[in-house]
């Protein structure tokens, strides 16, 4: 069983914090995730039948799939309290552990979850069970160098006034990991894309005011339960401002929402060609003469 990286309660009440306390434009992540899961889905010539949407936090996601005639039926699971009446989830679960029956979906989508969960291989698994054969999962979620800037000021921050460093963002999978880790679950046809996001704030505190808004915020088993002073912070911003920020004074921060998809195997989806099984000479398609092992190349003998 995977380490428990994050403290699962703790992640539960900043979401519903963040649901709570809504921040204007603070929402950018998912709704760029939203629009290229569904351009994604635009190239799939089928509608689908059931569609899960695991840990969509609001549910906008879920009503899109409805409207645009992607999926006649969405389920919309997530950890949160299920209560209508506040735009809960119709099945609430632990992400860990996920509630379904084999082959009782035909699509799986997972929007801005996949990040904050300990057991990443455990969680591809369980959906390559729940899915019908050929049906599709798609994932997307930050990874990569995802807050480098942040990590890299509050670390050098704390280092310099503390002597040493507890950890404030948590690590990211990579898009090779994460591509490697679609085929070791089972999925075929895996296809695994990163596109990067450079947001600008005014100051440290707007960016933080946006993790907040995001339930973003460290939610680290390992973290130091202590506030951070506010001669940390201040050493923080300093830090950022000096190493990260445009000639305009405003902050850069990195977001790289890695995109994936996968299709539960079926025999009617394409597979590579056996080794050997060629009809057709490469040589033949390049124009050239095929030579032996260790023949010297030299000027086309042919005769014309």
């Amino acid at each position: 069983m995977a380490a428990d990286l994050f403290d699962r309660a703790l992640l539960t009440k900043r979401r519903r914090r963040a649901l709570a306390e809504p921040r204007e434009g603070a929402d950018f992540l998912m709704r760029v995730a939203a629009d290229d899961t569904l351009d994604r889905l635009a190239a799939v010539q089928r509608s689908f039948e059931t569609a899960i949407d695991l840990g969509g936090h609001s549910g906008a996601f879920g009503t899109r799939l409805l409207a645009e005639g992607r999926a006649k039926r969405v389920v919309r699971a997530d950890s949160l309290v299920a209560n209508p009446a506040d735009g809960g989830p119709a099945l609430v679960f632990d992400e860990e552990a996920l509630p379904f029956a084999a082959n009782s979906a035909d699509l799986v989508v997972s929007l801005l979850q996949a990040q904050s969960v300990s057991d990443l291989p455990g969680l591809f698994a369980q959906v390559a069970q729940i899915l019908v054969p050929d049906g599709l999962f798609l994932a997307a979620f930050c990874g990569g160098e995802t807050l480098i800037e942040l990590r890299t000021a509050l670390m050098a921050a704390e280092a310099d006034l503390r002597g040493g460093a507890s950890p404030r963002v948590h690590p990211f999978a990579d898009l090779r990991d994460a591509a490697g880790l679609l085929q070791r679950t089972g999925f075929a046809i895996p296809v695994a894309d990163v596109d990067r996001y450079t947001v600008r704030y005014g100051g440290l505190g707007d960016l933080v005011a946006d993790l907040r808004a995001m339930g973003a915020t460290n939610i680290l088993s390992g973290r130091d339960r202590r506030p951070l002073p506010g001669e940390v912070l201040a050493r923080a911003d300093a830090i950022y401002r000096d190493q990260f920020s445009d000639p305009d004074g405003r902050l850069r921060a990195t977001f790289d929402l890695v995109a994936l998809s996968g299709w539960r195997p079926h025999e009617s989806q394409q597979k590579p060609l056996k080794p050997g099984s060629a009809s057709a000479r490469l040589a033949d398609a390049l124009g050239t003469v095929e030579r032996s092992a260790g023949e010297k190349t030299g000027p086309d003998k042919r005769k014309k």
